[in-house]
């Protein structure tokens, strides 16, 4: 477990701090992460990775020359908001464009996705290549769908490299889509993580057994064996790697090329680690294969998990030139780079905080439905905050357990912004879009992105001038029921959020078009989202990390739906309040 920390909740904040105090030869704290503190003399494509924290090496320890050149970091487990990810792209574009590359999950998805779009809208060449190696978390036939494990590392070493090398964005794009097309995965845990402040494992593994195919987010496993030898081990890793559905297009077993990854995932010593992998090299050259500087250590962790993954990639010419190529990070370094080439960046100056921005001039009657937010936001945070442990607890059996401790930190960082800009004297509008930033940036997630596009699509609909009516609120709820479902390509019966959303707008629509006024409607709306939300228990989960468990997430409602329910219930008595 871990034991060193000062304030959990700044846990991250804290690490990141001594991560550049520690490595300033390479990196420099910019506004949502890290980003190189020297460039080349030529200007390159800049390669911007990232994802939650707990991940080390990955992200940060991959930033420097031949490798990335800014990684955005989230909270532990939990993506960077797009917000955060926009800052670094921002401070690590060169003038030729920037590939964005990270896991293939949901909420880095959503982030990354709004800060691509974002950046582009200003005229920056923004693309994306999504990291697809773990061969558990999906069939050979839904490739795409596959979430990214350690693997990240080769497609970011490739295509860092092909950007040192002078690559344009089009060529860096290629690089990176082929190595992860040529990348397979796989992970096994012998334990569950903890994340500090918590008094338990996100998950756990019966005593002597071993899950097999988890994530990197301490999702379960998709089967539990028994642990077998170092060998055994082994045997599992390259059975399961070599079989013929899983070697890529344009890859041969028999006379080709691979660079073996044996990673540990945060408490399995190295030592340990050289004893199964002196059977894989057997196993690999047994099979015809030939290796291509095998690395073995810890290059995608899960914070103390006991474990381990091995990855191979198959290479051609290209690749194994762009893997062998010098790169120089706090955390990989191969070959020699030629530092008196690079010049020191010069920080730009920090921008205005937001509290710092002037606000919209607001009407009394909205600034009255603004402190009356603010209180509703406040009700929400104390409501999640006695539920997270819960939440936690139903997300870890088919998830990844994180989802308590994520809408905690939202509700409680919206609950602080809408206070301060009561204050300030702001109107709905203003109020509900600050809150929304400040629960995505700090919440991170999928969950992050959800609400803060919920809050933010509200607050375009009830503005700062007009008084906020019944009307006004269930037309902002349609259009953030809209919104998500635009934003996740979620439905109805997919088992999330959206199952309890859909009933709670569609539901609050009709009974104000019926008449009611917004306490009447709002506690009807929050009665179907309740009911819809247990109803997901009978449901199999079609998108997010619980869809690789199958099974294990029937009988087990969906999570982000029930934070749903419990904060539109909570709202409601707010509205009743005089």
């Amino acid at each position: 477990m871990t034991r060193l920390w000062n304030d959990p909740a700044s846990f991250a904040d804290d690490m990141v701090d001594g991560f550049v105090r520690a490595s300033g030869r390479w990196v420099r704290k910019v506004s949502g992460g890290v980003s190189r503190s020297t460039r080349s003399s030529a200007d390159e494509v800049a390669l911007v990775i990232g994802g939650g924290s707990g991940h080390y090496p990955a992200f940060g320890g991959l930033v420097g020359p031949g490798l990335a050149h800014g990684a955005a970091m989230g909270n532990l487990f939990a993506s960077p908001s797009a917000h955060q990810v926009e800052s670094v792209i921002r401070a690590s574009h060169q003038g030729r464009g920037v590939l964005l590359s990270f896991g293939n999950y949901a909420g880095d998805v959503l982030h990354f996705g709004a800060a691509q779009e974002a950046v582009r809208r200003d005229g920056i060449d923004c693309r994306t290549v999504l990291v697809t190696d773990d061969i558990f978390s999906a069939q050979p036939s839904e490739t795409e769908k596959r979430r990214g494990i350690a693997g990240d590392l080769t497609v970011f070493k490739t295509a860092g490299a092909a950007a040192a090398a002078g690559y344009d964005l089009d060529g860096v794009e290629r690089v990176a889509r082929l190595a992860n097309a040529r990348t397979r995965s796989m992970g096994v845990a012998f334990t569950g993580c903890t994340l500090p402040g918590a008094d338990a494992p996100l998950f756990t593994v019966p005593e002597g057994k071993m899950a097999v195919g988890l994530g990197i987010h301490g999702e379960p496993g998709i089967e539990i064996t028994d642990i077998p030898s170092a060998d055994g081990l082994a045997e599992l890793f390259v059975q399961h790697l070599l079989d013929c559905a899983e070697v890529p297009d344009g890859a041969t077993v028999d006379g080709g090329r691979v660079v073996p990854i044996l990673n540990g995932l945060g408490s399995v010593k190295n030592e340990e680690l050289y004893v199964v992998f002196s059977r894989i090299a057997d196993l690999l050259e047994e099979a015809g294969l030939t290796l291509v500087d095998p690395q073995v250590g810890e290059f995608c962790t899960s914070f103390d998990m006991a474990g381990a993954s091995l990855t191979l990639l198959w290479v051609d010419e290209e690749l194994e030139r762009l893997w062998l190529a010098p790169a120089d990070t706090p955390a990989f370094r191969t070959g020699s780079v030629e530092r008196e080439a690079l010049v020191a960046v010069v920080p730009q100056e920090a921008g205005a905080d937001d509290a710092e921005r002037p606000l919209p001039e607001a009407s009394e009657e909205s600034r009255r439905a603004a402190a009356r937010i603010a209180a509703a936001l406040e009700a929400a945070r104390d409501a999640i905050g006695a539920e997270a442990d819960e939440l936690g607890r139903i997300d870890a059996i088919a998830g990844d357990g994180d989802h308590g401790i994520g809408m905690k930190r939202g509700t409680v960082a919206a609950a602080a912004a809408a206070s301060g800009l009561v204050e300030r004297g702001a109107g709905a509008g203003s109020l509900l879009e600050g809150a929304g930033d400040a629960w995505s940036d700090r919440a991170g997630g999928t969950s992050g992105a959800i609400w803060g596009l919920i809050l933010t699509t509200l607050s375009a609909h009830l503005g700062n001038t007009e008084a906020v009516s019944a009307p006004k609120v269930a037309s902002g709820i349609a259009a953030a029921k809209d919104a998500v479902m635009a934003y996740g390509k979620a439905s109805v019966g997919d088992k999330t959020l959206v199952d309890a959303l859909v009933p709670f707008a569609d539901t609050l629509t009709s009974r104000v078009e019926a008449g009611d006024g917004l306490a009447q409607a709002w506690k009807e709306a929050a009665s179907a989202a309740s009911a819809a939300a247990a109803a997901t228990a009978d449901l199999m989960p079609v998108m997010g990390r619980a869809r690789s468990h199958g099974t294990k997430a029937l009988g087990v409602p969906d999570p982000g739906a029930l934070s749903l329910a419990l904060i539109a219930g909570r709202v409601h008595a707010v509205l009743t309040e005089d």
